[in-house]
């Protein structure tokens, strides 16, 4: 009786799967679950998910911060980002490609906030001299 994978990104449903087994590192360390382990919930950190398929050939997934929760059959991991690839070898030349942009969005967002919090100070300043 296999488990029931889903992977959820805040924008999309990523993988929806059978499982024989999934494997992913928490805050604690790593771990793996089969189809009778008991009901679990973690807090994952980044790095690679895997999980086999009916054919017994891994599958891997690089995966950010996120959450995991296996209830009875069913096991679903909420992440934030989370790329899929073949080969491990593939999957870490995705994994940079991919977030040296999301490092670049994420520099430009942060001097965006950095602007508005040194306007939002500024103003504030005036509004107490002036008052």
């Amino acid at each position: 009786m296999p488990m029931h994978l889903k992977i959820l990104l805040p924008s999309e449903v990523l993988l929806d799967t059978e499982a024989f087994k999934v494997g992913a590192e928490a805050l604690n360390g790593g771990f793996t679950l089969l189809p009778r382990h008991i009901d679990f919930a973690t807090v994952l950190v980044p790095g690679i998910l895997s999980y086999e398929s009916e054919a017994g050939k891994p599958r891997y997934l690089a995966v950010d911060q996120g959450v995991l929760v296996k209830y009875g059959s069913e096991v679903l991991v909420s992440v934030r980002n989370a790329v899929r690839g073949g080969e491990l070898g593939e999957l870490e030349e995705i994994v940079r490609k991919k977030f040296a942009k999301l490092d670049d969005k994420e520099k430009v967002a942060r001097s965006a906030m950095a602007r508005i919090e040194a306007g939002f100070v500024r103003r504030f300043l005036e509004v107490q001299r002036g008052g």
